[in-house]
């Protein structure tokens, strides 16, 4: 049996796969050469080393007896006599337990302005239509060039003026709403499809219904942000509260740490564990939150 061809059609030769050599993956993405694999693990290396390399010579430093020579040409990360004496002796020489609660006081208040005026503040600028909402969202952004030292005299006179001084609300007051943290709920809640808010209004939804059933569930991986960063910020902070505060019985931890610089500048190991104490409670809030933390860039999926 022979096959006719139409001399006006081009011939098209069928193939059955791939040539040999060019299979799906050996020259796409997903191929990773040894040398690449290897530059890539030196770079985590790298990376972590200098992230975390500091933290873990501090904690190395606080367990390191008072016979070690912190000071040898080769650092030894492990201590050859570790002991917590040093941590016993940082609480024995300031309140470290008082200072510690006034520091959560603070960071509970921070945390608990910013998750709720920084929502309030995005759901309002990202789905409510009002007379000038741009010029708002303008200002918040205006704030972001300014660094935090040009308004601190400002602040002051405020927290004086309100009769604030020496409190420990006078110090969390300032950074109860920031603007970053506005700025990120107001990108979460828009980038949330606004089909779901006309349903909703149709269905006789009020502004506080939307927010509440609707656009709270869908962004709290960015609520875990901000309170993270909240709370670093207030438990981290040193010049607001040394500015603030003149009573020592209602120092936070980090202004409380100053003593140990002064009364031990000669022994590191001191100031190392004080350094730890006032660090662990951040390590526990974001081992709390980090699976919430870590879903905030994947906001804006609607769960039913």
């Amino acid at each position: 049996m022979t096959t006719v061809t139409d001399p006006a059609r081009p011939v098209v030769k069928e193939t059955s796969g791939p040539p040999a050599g060019r299979r799906r993956g050996s020259f796409g993405f997903n191929t990773v050469s040894p040398r690449e694999k290897v530059v890539r693990y030196l770079l985590l290396v790298f990376v972590l080393l200098i992230t975390i390399g500091p933290f873990l010579w501090q904690l190395s430093t606080s367990l390191k007896g008072s016979g070690e020579d912190i000071y040898t040409r080769i650092p030894k990360l492990l201590p050859a006599q570790p002991t917590f004496d040093h941590y016993k002796a940082v609480t024995d020489t300031i309140p470290v337990w008082d200072y510690a609660r006034n520091s959560l006081v603070v960071a509970v208040l921070v945390v608990g302005g910013n998750v709720l005026g920084a929502s309030l503040a995005g759901f309002a600028l990202s789905r409510l239509q009002f007379r000038g909402r741009k010029l708002v969202l303008g200002l918040f952004l205006a704030t972001l060039v300014l660094p935090g030292e040009v308004t601190i005299i400002s602040q002051y006179v405020t927290v004086r003026e309100f009769g604030l001084a020496n409190t420990l609300f006078g110090v969390a007051l300032p950074g109860m709403i920031g603007a970053l943290n506005v700025l990120l709920m107001y990108n979460a809640f828009r980038s949330l499809p606004i089909e779901v808010d006309q349903a909703a209004i149709v269905d006789g939804a009020n502004a506080w219904q939307r927010l509440v059933y609707i656009g709270l569930p869908s962004v709290r991986g960015t609520i875990s942000v901000v309170a993270i960063f909240a709370f670093i910020g207030a438990w981290d902070d040193f010049l607001w509260p040394l500015i603030v505060l003149t009573d020592p019985d209602k120092y936070t931890l980090t202004v409380g740490l100053q003593y140990l610089s002064g009364t031990f500048s000669n022994n590191p190991r001191l100031i190392a564990a004080g350094t730890m104490i006032a660090f662990i409670p951040i390590v526990i809030v974001f081992a709390t939150l980090q699976r919430f933390f870590f879903k905030g860039v994947e906001e804006g999926a609607v769960k039913g």
